[in-house]
């Protein structure tokens, strides 16, 4: 069968790469076709388009990129007319993504979406697009169920499909990742400041304004794949360190994170570390983005998913130096690391057992 998948940014890329993995097993025949990154690229197929060339962040990025991110569209579309697929696998996205599916489905092709857009918290319209142009629609989260039903949508509950990437790891040894990176015996404070350069940049910055008063612990950066490595040398010096592809193994080896907001908390959340949440964008930005988010009172998944304050947010002017320390002196050591551990191991029986990309590819292969 002929497959075409869209994953627009770097959290698609992983869960693009673990369903790439199960579609293969049980179609080693499979003819993939992708837009995505290195995670996808490593299963095989054929790579059209990097992430890295998708990913505009906040309204006014959104709008001085328009020529490219049209001109993107329209190469997709004809990408999808010359190929054929069997199949438009449609991972997150939605700005790009529910255009390309009202094309395909306008010529006859089968279309899935997995990983829902967050249309619960913003643009719940584009649940009626969704409607006409989706064939089968795959939820990670348990609420979007119930909010899919409500609107007339028949969807699949597959599981978390973080819980088969963070299931699959190898055991670590803390001291070994420390000596294969350069890092000193003290403990480490993770921090991932996310994936594209303006964020990063805005991040680390006040995430690094903390250092003084934790002078017994080592700072240790999480790389973006789509950015280079000596972008993050202004940052590193004998106490801040930098690790590339290693996330996971980061976090393991941490004793707390500092994380921006994203896919990011969820995953941190799930190997048991100890975080608080961050986020801070534009005046503008956020203004717009206050105003169009309804029904919805975190902007963390974690606590989206419990439904209460697990993990702490700090977001724009409560986002600075004295609420950062603050916080993470409370979750490195006491109780409130004690009850975010608990919390956690709730966390994890809500999104169920290991499985998503598998129960994923059963689906695809159903229609």
């Amino acid at each position: 069968m002929k497959y075409y998948i869209i994953a627009g940014e770097a959290s698609g890329d992983l869960h693009g790469s673990n369903l790439m993995k199960a579609l293969l097993q049980k179609d080693p025949q499979a003819d993939i076709r992708f837009w995505g990154g290195d995670l996808m690229k490593a299963q095989g197929g054929t790579l059209v388009k990097h992430y890295r060339d998708l990913a505009f962040m906040g309204f006014l990025e959104v709008a001085m990129n328009l020529r490219t991110i049209l001109n993107n569209i329209k190469f997709c579309k004809e990408d999808i007319r010359n190929n054929k697929p069997d199949v438009l696998i449609l991972i997150d996205y939605p700005g790009f993504n529910l255009r390309i599916a009202r094309f395909a489905k306008e010529l006859g092709i089968k279309v899935v979406y997995y990983i829902s857009p967050q249309l619960w918290a913003w643009k719940e319209g584009r649940v009626e697009i969704i409607k006409k142009y989706v064939d089968e629609m795959m939820v990670i989260l348990p609420f979007e169920e119930d909010f899919y039903k409500k609107h007339g949508v028949h969807s699949h509950f597959v599981g978390h499909p973080l819980l088969d990437a963070i299931s699959s790891l190898k055991e670590l040894s803390i001291e070994e990742f420390k000596k294969e990176n350069g890092l000193n015996e003290k403990e480490i404070i993770a921090l991932l400041p996310g994936s594209r350069k303006q964020e990063v940049e805005k991040m680390l910055e006040i995430m690094l304004s903390v250092r003084p008063h934790f002078k017994n612990y080592q700072f240790v950066i999480a790389g973006a794949p789509s950015l280079p490595k000596d972008f993050y040398q202004k940052y590193v010096d004998d106490n801040v360190h930098f690790v590339s592809n290693r996330t996971y193994d980061l976090l393991r080896c941490s004793k707390a994170a500092l994380v921006t907001s994203g896919t990011a908390t969820l995953e941190t959340a799930l190997l048991n570390i100890p975080e608080v949440v961050c986020y801070r964008g534009s005046k503008i930005s956020y203004a717009i983005a206050k105003r169009l988010v309804k029904n919805i009172n975190y902007i963390s998944l974690v606590n989206l998913i419990m439904d209460r304050e697990v993990v702490t947010e700090l977001i724009q002017t409560d986002l600075n130096t004295k609420n950062l320390v603050e916080e993470l002196h409370k979750i490195i050591e006491g109780e409130k690391r004690n009850q975010m551990l608990e919390d956690y191991r709730l966390l994890r029986e809500k999104l169920g057992g290991k499985g998503a990309s598998e129960k994923a590819a059963e689906v695809i292969l159903s229609i």
